[in-house]
């Protein structure tokens, strides 16, 4: 039963748009910004830029949290069919006018930009050519208009769906919207500028999903939603898990800015940064209570307690999203101030020393920190370990060697994407390459030999009947969808797997994306991805759609191979240097010949492409033999059984009687039988 439509606490949450306000004019004020004094022969953007600019963002932010929390409750918190209810398709208006003020305020934000850079008044740069210009030239330009067209996207898509997977899709889209100013602010800008720029991504999601959600829980709530308990339910372990995203970036943001420990307590930045991790305090235990008190009494119907809190609660997280703008115009302890080479700026670390002779020490010397491959691999530890100490707790077994082969994957992917070989895989081809046969030919096939989701739907529980979809039937419908069908058939596959690399190494692209860190992100994800998938396909555990025959895998497998093998000489017989561009703008005075280095890379992809192929291919055979001994000893069982539920045992029987009865004599007819 929903409400009338005008919300009870409607003042609440006007308080809190104007605490984010005034948060906003204090953070920058403390940051020097606002109507600062304008200098004699400096130019000066005005006063409309500087104050301008701040609010922009922060309607901006609050406009795309809106988005991605209504998105949020229609597609996660009020799950229904594949078509949308009606309360679903009231939240996504919200979303697509929320989506609406997120593309105005990022053009605007785009233009006070454009402005602030030049420190010219609005009114001066304010012509379709010169903005068209910062758009395609400069990094910070790009990233907004990529925001803006993302969230018009969204707008539009909003207004005229009404399934569940658009809307699926328009949440996607959303979060990924989310991202392109955090690669081109003054994260990317900042010492190791890698783990800068990740963190602060990860943080903007963390955020977006925490402070939407309850936002749109809180207006559930307050609206008497049928099922706004049930929301509130599905969305507190979702927040715990968005805290924790959000602290542990935001200490990874502020360690990577911040050069000493003291500067947290001497510098402006750092005591705004102190002021976000008490908000931060605060809202983990406001959090708690939540947990322990007012979602009990949300689910029984009194509400009153809930709403309080939350607002309460949102009102904290307003001042916080201010504090975040404010330090966002606020420069770091010492920003500027240290001269970095044009390699540094291009790799965001210095450039590394010469790897040298064997043992090529330096590959396990030059760590540097990634926060998404670091917190990914974390995370996917301690659930796989989660999920099997509940099965062992509830007396079920777990293969040993599933949770060893697990973890091995995993250690093996931190020590690929954040040890030297990430290091001077920017820097050297041979290693990048390397790194590259690493994440999709070695990690793969121990992370499907762990069978995580075998393991997902044992541990998970089952929704009651009549609920909604819990994560449990989420997976198992992704498993059984047209997707998945598709791309785990072995053509397209080996396709993807080996196709990839033709595509990424003999275009522009691999060029494209060495030179930005998102996009060596993506590069690095692929190709786990698709290493993930064919290995998947060939010897995986889990359950699928679709499992070709062993001798079908087998076959996949030995077609496949040859095709790697040709990448692999195509590269050390190439007379043209792949991603030249980049490596000239590198200053590595200790690499010789750089075609060496390519020859070098072809030959590390050769040989060690021999040795997960021969481990797949034992592997297959293992699976091979256990299955034909499992299918024999249920074919003994069910002979033992008289033949039920098996249907040559049951013909063999049927056969054996008619033989049987065919070789007894016949019995003598009576009179009146014959009769």
């Amino acid at each position: 039963m929903t409400g009338t439509g005008r919300l009870p606490r409607l003042p609440l949450l006007l308080a809190g748009a104007a605490g984010a306000c005034v948060a906003v004019a204090l953070g920058a004020v403390w940051a020097g910004g606002g109507a600062a004094t304008a200098i004699p022969g400096i130019p000066d953007a005005g006063a409309l830029t500087a104050w301008g600019l701040p609010v922009a963002r922060t309607l901006a932010d609050a406009a795309a949290v809106a988005t991605v929390g209504a998105l949020l409750l229609v597609t996660v918190l009020l799950p229904g069919g594949k078509k949308l209810g009606p309360a679903q398709l009231r939240y996504l208006t919200w979303a697509a006018a929320g989506a609406a003020l997120w593309t105005a305020a990022s053009a605007a934000t785009l233009v006070f930009t454009l402005s602030d850079l030049f420190a010219q008044p609005v009114g001066e740069i304010l012509s379709p050519a010169i903005v068209a210009d910062f758009v395609s030239t400069d990094a910070q330009g790009r990233s907004y208009a990529l925001t803006a067209a993302a969230a018009g996207v969204i707008a539009t898509l909003c207004v005229g769906i009404g399934s569940a997977r658009w809307a699926r899709l328009a949440l996607v889209l959303a979060l990924v919207g989310l991202l392109p100013p955090a690669f081109t602010g003054h994260s990317s800008a900042a010492g190791n500028h890698d783990a800068a720029v990740s963190s602060l991504a990860l943080h903007l999601v963390g955020v977006a999903v925490w402070v939407g959600g309850l936002v749109f829980v809180l207006v559930a709530a307050a609206r008497r939603e049928e099922r706004a308990a049930d929301a509130a339910r599905r969305f507190s372990p979702l927040a715990g898990w968005a805290l924790l995203v959000v602290a542990l970036s935001g200490i990874v943001n502020a360690a990577v800015r911040l050069p000493s420990v003291g500067d947290a307590v001497t510098s402006r930045y750092g005591l705004m940064v102190l002021a976000k991790a008490a908000a931060l305090v605060l809202l983990g235990g406001i959090g708690h209570w939540h947990r322990r008190r007012t979602l009990p009494a949300l689910a029984e119907g009194r509400r009153r307690a809930f709403v309080r809190l939350a607002a309460g609660e949102l009102l904290l997280m307003a001042a916080a999203m201010g504090l975040a703008v404010g330090l966002s115009r606020t420069p770091a302890p010492g920003a500027g101030q240290t001269a970095v080479s044009p390699s540094e700026e291009l790799l965001g670390f210095p450039m590394p020393p010469p790897l040298g002779d064997f043992p090529w020490t330096p590959l396990f010397t030059q760590w540097h920190f990634d926060p998404l491959f670091a917190f990914g691999t974390a995370a996917a530890a301690l659930l796989y370990l989660a999920g099997v100490r509940k099965l062992r707790v509830r007396g079920d077994k777990w293969p040993v060697g599933r949770t060893v082969a697990w973890v091995l994957g995993l250690a093996l992917t931190v020590l690929t994407t954040m040890s030297g070989i990430a290091t001077y895989g920017k820097v050297m081809f041979s290693v990048h390459m390397g790194q590259h046969m690493l994440l999709a030919m070695s990690v793969p096939i121990l992370l499907v030999l762990g069978a995580p989701v075998t393991l997902a739907l044992r541990a998970l529980p089952a929704a009651p009947k009549g609920e909604p979809d819990g994560p449990r039937e989420m997976l198992l419908k992704l498993l059984h969808s047209r997707y998945v069908k598709v791309i785990s058939h072995p053509v397209v596959a080996s396709v993807l797997f080996v196709g990839s690399a033709f595509a990424v190494y003999y275009s522009s692209l691999f060029e494209t994306m060495m030179r930005s860190h998102l996009g060596h992100m993506v590069m690095l994800v692929h190709f786990l991805a698709t290493g993930l998938l064919f290995f998947w396909v060939i010897i995986g555990v889990d359950p699928g759609p679709r499992r070709p025959p062993f001798l079908g895998r087998l076959f996949a497998l030995v077609l496949t191979m040859p095709f790697h093998s040709w990448f692999s000489i195509s590269l050390m017989s190439s007379t043209a240097l792949i991603g030249e561009g980049w490596w000239t703008l590198l200053d590595r005075p200790w690499v010789g010949d750089a075609l060496d280095d390519q020859y070098n890379g072809g030959a590390i992809a050769w040989a060690t492409g021999d040795i997960p192929v021969l481990i797949t291919t034992i592997v297959l055979a293992i699976q091979w033999v256990r299955s034909d001994q499992r299918e024999a000893r249920r074919v003994d069982r069910q002979i033992e059984r008289g033949g039920e539920g098996d249907p040559l045992a049951a013909y063999n029987a049927y056969l054996a009687s008619l033989h049987a009865r065919d070789r007894r004599p016949a019995r003598p007819r009576t009179p009146d039988e014959d009769a």
